[in-house]
């Protein structure tokens, strides 16, 4: 009985998520182009050798066409309220009526700090797309400036580690496959804030339709039953509930897409992702989980040291899947193939996570 009431506690939330999601998007999706919400520029690495940059502007001006940049970056508006809703609505039944089902997955000692980090994440990242967006002055079109934003994330980050640490009483990381633990200390904090700005610089695989919202669905999914398996039922809900609400995502973006997740979508889901990442001392785990976000930011830092120090690319194009473009991919086989790669990730993730 047990057993059913925790399905049905996962269920329930998952699917509103879900159902929110698909019943909203027309509605964001008219405001969206209505108001022309899409870029207006794009963030140029002034450092960069300018025949380096012409290079690169020539390959992308070859697959991409002047069109596809009246696509609206900010869909990930759909995916946060749809969260958020369903948490609202869980929160409101829990307090006002104690005897009903418990939907409520905003819990202290769980899923409290992500679901802050996903509100915090998502108010950044939808600054910076309207700055992009609206922004008329040349210092205000390319959004939050990169410096600032990296010192947004990586204080984020310091807080959240201080919070782990002090609070939470977190201070050592697991080693799968009963190697033992690795204390670390108070330098568990900066390691907080080093895998928060890691994730923060994930963020550049949202550049093909359906690419971003698949990933990290299939990673969100991997940790809602990493949270069952570890009896962590509020972090499960939680992970499920963002993984329907980017299914709804996903459902009016499969290619070709009608908007993409922008700054406050991937903001809004990598900064809490970190916290789920320590809540279910999966760091080492995750190197698999969420092997193509690193992979993808890899290949962005690859590319930007070899052009910036060797004057040299690695890539036609980074990151990654926009090389696989270059090279003569279709966008579809690229998703595709993404996705399958992310769920071989995940899959094997969790057989570690079960085993360890």
């Amino acid at each position: 009985m047990e057993t059913q009431l925790i399905i049905i506690r996962i269920l329930i939330p998952t699917v509103s998520a879900f159902i929110i999601g698909i019943t909203t998007t027309p509605l964001f999706t008219h405001i969206f182009y209505k108001y022309k919400l899409w870029k207006r520029s794009s963030r140029i690495d002034t450092q960069v050798n300018p025949d380096m940059l012409k290079q690169a502007g020539e390959v992308m001006e070859k697959i991409h066409n002047k069109e596809e940049t009246k696509v609206p970056r900010i869909g990930g508006v759909i995916v946060w309220t749809s969260v958020s809703l369903v948490a609202l609505i869980g929160y409101l039944l829990y307090l006002f009526i104690p005897e009903a089902l418990d939907l409520n997955f905003i819990t202290r000692n769980q899923t409290l700090i992500a679901f802050a980090s996903l509100i915090v994440g998502a108010v950044i990242g939808l600054i910076d797309d309207l700055l992009q967006i609206f922004g008329n002055k040349k210092q205000l079109a390319i959004g939050i400036p990169r410096k600032i934003r990296i010192a947004l994330v990586a204080s984020l980050g310091i807080l959240q580690g201080m919070w782990f640490f002090e609070k939470l009483g977190y201070s050592y990381i697991t080693i799968p496959f009963d190697l033992g633990i690795l204390e670390l200390g108070v330098f568990f904090v900066p390691l907080f804030m080093i895998t928060t700005l890691g994730l923060f610089s994930s963020s550049i695989i949202d550049g093909l339709d359906g690419l971003a919202a698949g990933v990290l669905g299939t990673i969100f999914t991997t940790y809602g039953f990493i949270g069952v398996i570890q009896y962590q039922y509020s972090i499960a809900i939680f992970c499920f509930v963002v993984a329907g609400a980017l299914l709804a995502f996903l459902w009016f973006n499969i290619p070709p897409a009608r908007f993409y997740l922008g700054e406050t979508g991937i903001l809004s889901l990598t900064l809490p992702l970190a916290v789920i990442i320590f809540l279910t001392n999966t760091l080492v785990e995750f190197i698999i989980i969420g092997l193509p976000l690193i992979i993808t930011s890899l290949s962005s830092i690859i590319q930007i040291v070899a052009r910036r120090y060797f004057n040299k690319r690695v890539f036609k194009l980074a990151p990654l899947h926009h090389h696989f473009e270059a090279i003569g991919w279709g966008r579809p086989k690229i998703t595709m193939r993404y996705w399958v790669f992310s769920i071989i990730c995940s899959a094997i993730g969790i057989i570690v996570v079960i085993i360890g």
